[in-house]
């Protein structure tokens, strides 16, 4: 079945993100867009997912729990969960291992936690944007480990790619899946072989993906995409 995803997407929650991005709001644009599947990859924690949710319930929009974790070496790493309670499990984990200081609203931006009506429920104190301690090959042991697929977000893009980051697409950890960043170009070297997802990385309403592409799963839900993604880890 063909699927119209966007599977990189950040809320009010991420410091970056725009202060509109609240879970309604990008449920709405992305069914205006013509989307029928969304991730919300917010950096370092899920803690806006259980509102991104009932959203997305409302919308009629199929809901990848998704995370962008950032390694030690400031590589970003996309993880898409089973169930938004695994996700909140994950982040709880994530949090202990980030870098011990507090968020500056006022400098890096606010990191809004909302319910499912878009009402203001908290704000995180932890600073998102910065790194955990786990190496890149952490990073992956512990996401596969607790039942998610991982993917490295845009290595074609930024200091926070693989390609840039590193310089090369390494052996170990293996990555079957990788996402690139349109419309910067990529290595044909870097793709060969591997499942490519094309995302936005959308930190305003309207940079949410249109619906000019879509990918083929087995059965358009979170449990196909997961099966197919998961499948290419085993190969």
């Amino acid at each position: 079945m063909l699927c119209r995803a966007d599977l990189h997407i950040h809320s009010c929650l991420s410091p970056c993100g725009d202060g509109d991005m609240t879970p309604q709001n990008i449920a709405a644009m992305a069914r205006l867009k013509g989307l029928d599947m969304i991730a919300l990859t917010d950096h370092n924690t899920a803690l806006n997912l259980p509102a991104m949710e009932e959203a997305c319930r409302e919308q009629g929009l199929i809901l990848i729990p998704g995370m962008e974790v950032t390694t030690r070496e400031e590589i970003h790493v996309l993880a898409y969960f089973g169930t938004v309670e695994a996700a909140l499990a994950f982040g709880e984990t994530v949090r202990q291992h980030l870098p011990p200081g507090k968020n500056r609203p006022d400098f890096f931006g606010r990191q809004q936690i909302m319910d499912g009506q878009d009402r203001q429920a908290g704000e995180e104190d932890a600073l998102l944007i910065g790194a955990t301690d786990w190496s890149l090959e952490e990073t992956v042991r512990r996401i596969r480990s607790a039942g998610a697929a991982a993917v490295p977000a845009h290595i074609n893009r930024g200091e926070h790619g693989l390609l840039v980051g590193l310089g090369m697409m390494p052996s170990s950890p293996a990555f079957p899946a990788v996402e690139v960043w349109l419309p910067l170009p990529c290595p044909e070297s870097a793709l060969e072989g591997r499942m490519v997802l094309h995302s936005s990385d959308a930190h305003y309403l309207g940079d949410i993906r249109e619906a000019d592409g879509a990918m083929t799963l087995e059965y358009s839900s979170r449990a196909g995409l997961l099966d197919r993604l998961c499948a290419c880890h085993k190969k």
